[in-house]
Formats: C-alpha cells, sequence, structure tokens
C-alpha cells in the first residue's frame, strides 16, 4: 500500500501556474493579494506583444494579472490605491495592458470569479501604474506588497508596473 501511495504521489506534477500570495501588514492591518503564478516558460518577449499569448484572451486588453481564478485582493483597511478609494473589503485586480509603456491597475468590485471574467460594468476605478524593467527576467509572475513605502508591484517577464498606496 506504501508503495503505491508513494507511486501516485510521485507521479503528481506541480500546478503550471502555482497558487501565491503577497501580504503586508500595515498599522496592524492586513493587505494580501492572491493570484496564479504562471511562468514565462521559455516565451520570453512573446507575452506581451501586441500579437502575444496574452492578446488571444477574450477581453484583451484587460488581462488578470495572473493565471486560473481571478487575482484577488483583500484590505482590512480602507485605502487609496493610485487615485482609487478602495474601501474595506475583498476585490478582483485587473491590468489594462493596452499601452505596452503606461499599465493601469483595475480595482473590480467582483469577486470570486474566474479570471477571465472581466466586466468594466464592476470596476471601482482605474489607476496608472508606474512601468519598470527588472534587472532580470522574471520567470514566474510576482506580486508583491511593500510595507516601507507603500507600494503594489506586478512583475513578470521582462515588466514591472507598480502604484503607490495608503492605508487609511
Amino acid at each position: 500500500m506504501l508503495a503505491v501511495a508513494t507511486t501516485l504521489f510521485a507521479q503528481q506534477k506541480a500546478p503550471a501556474s502555482p497558487p501565491a500570495q503577497a501580504t503586508a501588514t500595515i498599522g496592524g492591518k492586513n493587505i494580501s493579494i492572491k493570484y496564479s503564478s504562471p511562468g514565462v516558460k521559455g516565451r520570453e518577449g512573446q507575452l506581451f506583444s501586441k500579437d502575444g499569448r496574452i492578446s488571444h484572451d477574450p477581453h484583451y486588453p484587460v488581462w488578470r494579472a495572473g493565471a486560473n481564478s481571478a487575482t484577488a485582493l483583500h484590505t482590512d483597511a480602507d485605502l487609496t490605491i493610485g487615485d482609487v478609494t478602495v474601501p474595506r473589503g475583498d476585490y478582483t485586480l485587473f491590468v489594462d495592458i493596452s499601452n505596452p509603456d503606461q499599465w493601469t491597475l483595475i480595482v473590480s468590485k467582483d469577486t470570486h470569479e474566474w479570471g477571465l471574467a472581466y466586466n468594466p460594468a464592476d470596476d471601482l476605478g482605474k489607476t496608472p501604474m508606474t512601468m519598470g524593467k527588472p534587472p532580470s527576467m522574471v520567470e514566474n509572475l510576482k506580486w508583491e506588497i511593500s510595507e516601507v513605502k507603500p507600494t503594489l508591484t506586478l512583475s513578470w517577464e521582462d515588466h514591472t508596473a507598480s502604484v503607490p498606496f495608503e492605508v487609511h
């Protein structure tokens, strides 16, 4: 029985886009982003172009900023993300990547949906992100929440996009 269980366990592969989470506690309030983290997997330079892989998403140029189920933001505090007022609660994050040099973060009031179900009628607000390049290619998509200078940052492939936030 142990041999069978060991064999079955050994055959299970890690998910292609494993679940991940970024968390921070600021002023005693918790903020988290839950997402699935896809890999570049040899597709560097083929993801974000006009005819890139992400352009095949039915809601392009709006992207779920992760894989699988929607990227989820939870905040125990009222926030201002860029210029969007975000009351404490649960939200979905999307990113408009129509301009490769200026992405826009979208905070959606709709939650718990599959990542492709973007509906602009559910937008709480949109705010520009500051674009940059990572020091080296980022293989697995990563969201980060900086506590020192409160910032949300999305990094993947040869792109980083950040937006400051305030906790109220």
